[in-house]
């Protein structure tokens, strides 16, 4: 039986900037199964965190015959301009690792962690405090982002992006600003607890070669020779 898909994106076009700025990303066909992990490498502005922006439901696409997460087409939603109905999807089904961490400053590593599971609708302080514990960070719970090392906070933002059991995590660059054996250990837990959990991952990377030493295939962004355009195609 075939796996169902966590994201599945057909035909979806998006133009960034405008005149001679102008940049658009086409997306042909993508599909991750459930509980499968992909890297998509390009060099800078090619549209990685674009399009990882538009799985989040951080972006609208200007066009798009299909953008599913878990069944619901969120395409659809964003004809429709159903804010609350892509509010409620974006909460539910996704977590997102960003390049920074992007914690909370003014609140603690736990409520930063427990944010996604609020505004879901629900609270379960034994996931968060088990997270903590498996990524390392149980003795920062009650400190604020700013006391944290840089790893810290990626490893707490790896526990806020699983916090609410999401079918999908996002993840942008989130070794970028790491020194080579820490990025090494950020991604490893990345992987493995995003696995754990039953999540499928999504990572932008600068550094194919990394991603591929811990098992994640490369999905290149293709640069559209001579234009200020680039596609992507995967499954």
């Amino acid at each position: 039986m075939t796996t169902p898909a966590a994201l599945d994106i057909e035909g979806l076009r998006r133009t960034n900037g405008a005149g001679g700025a102008e940049f658009v990303l086409e997306v042909d066909r993508f599909v991750l199964r459930a509980g499968e992990a992909v890297a998509i490498a390009g060099p800078s502005g090619s549209g990685k965190s674009t399009f990882l922006d538009l799985a989040a439901l951080a972006l609208a696409p200007d066009s798009a015959v299909r953008l599913g997460l878990g069944g619901v087409d969120a395409a659809a939603l964003w004809r429709r301009g159903a804010t609350e109905a892509l509010a409620r999807l974006r909460a539910q089904s996704i977590g997102y690792v960003l390049q920074t961490g992007a914690l909370l400053p003014f609140v603690s590593v736990r409520e930063n962690i427990l944010l996604p599971q609020r505004l879901s609708g629900w609270e379960d302080h034994a996931r968060v405090e088990a997270l903590a514990a498996t990524l390392g960070i149980a003795a920062t719970l009650s400190r604020k982002p700013e006391t944290l090392s840089v790893g810290q906070r990626q490893r707490a933002a790896i526990a806020r992006a699983l916090a609410h059991r999401p079918a999908l995590v996002l993840a942008d660059e989130p070794t970028a600003a790491l020194h080579p054996e820490l990025a090494d250990t950020v991604l490893e837990l990345l992987v493995t607890q995003a696995a754990a959990h039953g999540a499928a991952l999504l990572l932008a990377t600068h550094d194919p070669e990394r991603a591929e030493r811990f098992g994640l295939p490369v999905v290149p962004i293709t640069a559209v020779h001579g234009e200020s355009r680039s596609r992507l195609s995967h499954g």
